[in-house]
């Protein structure tokens, strides 16, 4: 019954992400803000209907387990906006990999290393596997603020090469994707939704 304890513990604590709000707006919901949950949710079901644009190899099941987990070390370190200067980035590896030593600590020895294995796979994102979670957690935004006017690009004043170089991921894992996402971040600057740089 020990296992379930932590087991428990680390279910429990997961619902303190609900409570880490992203810049990304829910458009349906008279456009609050989205939070963390929501996002992992929503981006792991996007990487399932969207694994046939994959070109490379790819355990979907495993990419969808990193996308669920990804974001937990947000409980601790909160979340930070895509497009952040860099001073307000300091510092904030050194505050996820604590979070996650915490978060994951919380389960047995042997889930401990497992999630924490897994997250950092995401987060180095050297693998096929975290290459595509890594190219649906970008994308997913551009979808949402291209659905709502802009978004968050508009509120923050975002450049079209901040957009192109956060979601370079998709050229290589999904060249079908990134030809969607230049297309898309080019009508955002006719729009007048992100800054042409």
């Amino acid at each position: 019954m020990l296992n379930l304890d932590k087991q428990l513990a680390f279910i429990n604590e997961l619902d303190r992400l609900k409570a880490i709000y992203r810049k990304t707006m829910v458009k349906p919901d008279n456009n609050r803000q989205e939070n963390s949950a929501e996002h992992s949710w929503h981006i792991a079901l996007m990487a399932q209907v969207l694994k046939d644009y994959i070109e490379e190899p790819v355990d979907v099941n495993r990419a969808v387990m990193m996308l669920l987990i990804h974001d937990i070390v947000e409980i601790d370190a909160g979340d930070t906006f895509a497009f952040a200067e860099q001073h307000e980035l300091d510092g904030q590896e050194e505050k996820e990999i604590a979070a996650a030593n915490r978060l994951f600590g919380l389960l047995p020895e042997a889930q401990f290393n497992e999630m924490k294995s897994l997250w950092l796979e995401f987060e180095q994102a050297e693998t096929a596997d975290a290459r595509f979670a890594k190219a649906m957690d970008r994308i997913l935004p551009l979808i949402q603020n291209m659905s709502n006017g802009g978004g968050s690009w508009v509120k923050h004043t975002v450049t079209k090469q901040q957009v192109l170089k956060r979601n370079a991921y998709l050229e290589k894992v999904t060249p079908k994707l990134w030809q969607y996402a230049c297309e898309q971040i080019n009508l955002a600057v006719t729009n007048g939704w992100l800054v042409d740089d």
